[in-house]
Parts: structure tokens; sequence; C-alpha cells
């Protein structure tokens, strides 16, 4: 079977490698789309911090039952989407229901060889039917479920100010979220097209592009209160640092983003405003179903987000296409 490798940083290869063998409990898989993930081009790029090459990406991804175990609720031939946070289920996270943080968790495509390939073998439990949405559709869950996630932390509600700082597929899901909870969103980005995707197609009420004078914007536009909930998604260190300084008193400053650095903020300023500092990792089935829900309903513009498509044989020539800034992708889905 065909199978893309990153061999170690900017080294994709393309290999033929035998089809996995089915242990007792898992399902195998066959893979039919793979949404790229900001993790994929971190990990393209060297700035992954929980991973060692080589490794097999794809984490976001849907396909059709191969095989599945006797007993099992799946039949060969169903639509599947697959839940690629392998957590397990005893540690004190996940005694908690707190799967998303698992003390022993392994991420599909970062702890272990993802779905950039076209059978995988997945343990039964974190594969679930794709009942109601497109193939389509259910490669981009797990992206907007870590929206879903870092909005439920947040706990953003009807007519609070939000701010989403990071335009990428997450920040736009974060917007997204919150934007279905009723808030009003401003979306603070360093790429205009960005921002102006967000206002048109994603409905944010405001969009400020980052420059010399985009704080004075943020307090014009909230009467120098600033806001309830701000969410970070840009993976820079100096960004999430500055972001301190955009949340209201008594509001909350969500960190959806990951980096390798130390951060840090001027505590008198944090204890000034009593700020709610979170950290959001990941997402639970409960946001998965939040997402499914959505998508059902037609509440999630999931055809506009998916900006480009290109074959898994193609992955290890256009791949490096995806991280230009020219090429304005959005979400690409990796067609098997």
């Amino acid at each position: 079977m065909l199978t893309v490798v990153c061999q170690s940083p900017g080294v994709l290869r393309a290999e033929e490698r035998p089809a996995p063998a089915r242990d007792e409990g898992d399902v195998l898989v066959r893979v039919r789309r793979v949404g790229v993930c900001g993790t994929d081009l971190h990990i393209f790029t060297g700035d992954q911090p929980y991973l060692e090459y080589p490794r097999v990406m794809g984490h976001e991804f849907s396909g059709e039952v191969a095989e599945a175990p006797p007993g099992s609720p799946l039949r060969a031939g169903d639509p599947v989407f697959v839940m690629p946070y392998l957590s397990c289920g005893h540690c004190v996270a996940c005694r908690v229901g707190k799967t998303n943080c698992c003390v022993n968790l392994q991420v599909l495509g970062v702890h272990r060889d993802g779905a950039f390939t076209e059978l995988l073998a997945v343990p039964q439990g974190f594969v679930h039917k794709a009942e109601g949405v497109s193939l389509d559709q259910a490669a981009m869950v797990e992206f907007l479920a870590i929206g879903a996630h870092a909005v439920r932390r947040g706990e953003v509600g009807a007519g609070q100010r939000v701010l989403v700082v990071g335009t990428g597929p997450i920040g736009m899901a974060a917007l997204t979220f919150s934007r279905l909870r009723g808030a009003v969103v401003t979306a603070l980005d360093t790429r205009a097209e960005r921002i102006d995707f967000c206002v048109q197609s994603l409905g944010a009420d405001a969009g400020v592009l980052v420059g010399e004078d985009d704080e004075a914007r943020l307090a014009e536009q909230t009467a120098g209160e600033f806001y309830d909930v701000v969410f970070d998604a840009t993976g820079n260190r100096h960004a999430m640092e500055r972001g301190f300084r955009f949340v209201a008193h008594g509001g909350k400053y969500v960190l959806v983003s990951i980096v390798r650095d130390l951060i840090s903020f001027a505590d008198p300023e944090f204890h000034k405003r009593e700020t709610t500092l979170l950290g959001s990792r990941n997402a639970t089935m409960a946001d998965f179903r939040t997402v499914l829900d959505a998508m059902r309903t037609g509440r999630i513009p999931d055809r506009a987000l998916n900006t480009h498509r290109l074959p898994l044989h193609d992955v290890p020539s256009d791949f490096p296409r995806l991280l230009d800034p020219a090429q304005r992708v959005i979400k690409a889905i990796v067609e098997c």
C-alpha cells in the first residue's frame, strides 16, 4: 500500500508498505480523506514538540471500514471518522472525562503513525460511524472540534465580546463556534485575506490587521474595555504574550496554540484584571458531537473552508506549496 513518510524535517517520501495486520479489538480503516493540519505543517518544518522522526503524518481523517472485529457494530463498507487521540481510559485525566489531555496520550500522526496511507488499524473505541455527513466533512470534524473545545473551555456566552488572534483553521473554528453561541467576534491577524475570509465567509463582526495601530483599533471597538474572552491560535510566543493586553478586566484568555518556548506576562496586570488563563488541548467526543450536529444542520461552511485538494501520491511533491501564503490555503484535503 502507498504510504507517505516524513523522514526528517523537509523530507517526504512515498513508500510501498505491506498492509497492516489487524490486532484483536482493532478496526482496519481504508483511508479516503485526510485533512492537512497545522500540526502536519509543523512536523514538516521541524517545529512539533511531541514528535520523533520518521513519522507518517495525518490525524484528521475519514474512510471506510475494511474489516472489523467479530461482534462489532461496525461493518465492512461503513463510512467512519476517527478520534485520533488514543487515550488510556484510566489515568487521572481520563478518570474525570478529560481524555483530551490523557497522561498516556498517543495521537495518530504524532506519537504513532497516522493516515497518510491507504490502510490503518485503529482501536475500535476510536472509530465512529460518519452518519449524516460526507467523507469530506468527516475529515474536517477534528480541527473544528479543537475550536469547539476551546470555546467550551472559555465558556463563551451570548453577547460577549470575543477576540480570536490568529485565523488559521483552528482560529477560524474558535471564531465559528463563538458565533454559534451568540458572541460578537473580532478577528486579528497579520494577513488581510484571512481577515476578509473571516468576515465574509464566517460571519465575523469585525476584523483588524496586525500593525502599529491595532491595539488602538481594538480599544476603540470595545470602548477601551477590550474582550471578555481572547483566544490565541497563532503558535507564536510573542503574540501569545501580547494577547494578555487584550483581555478585559474579569475576562478569560484561552491559549489554543502551543510553542516550544516559555511564555511570560506582567503579573500586576494579570492580577489587576483577575484574568483567567486557560490552556486548551485537543478535544473530546462531546466536542466532536457538537461539530457533527452543527454540520448536519448546515451551520458550518465546510465547502468554503476546504480550499485545496491533492491525491496521496502527490503529497511528496506538492506538500511544500501548502506553506506558501500566496496559495491562500485554509484547509487542504488529501484524497486516498
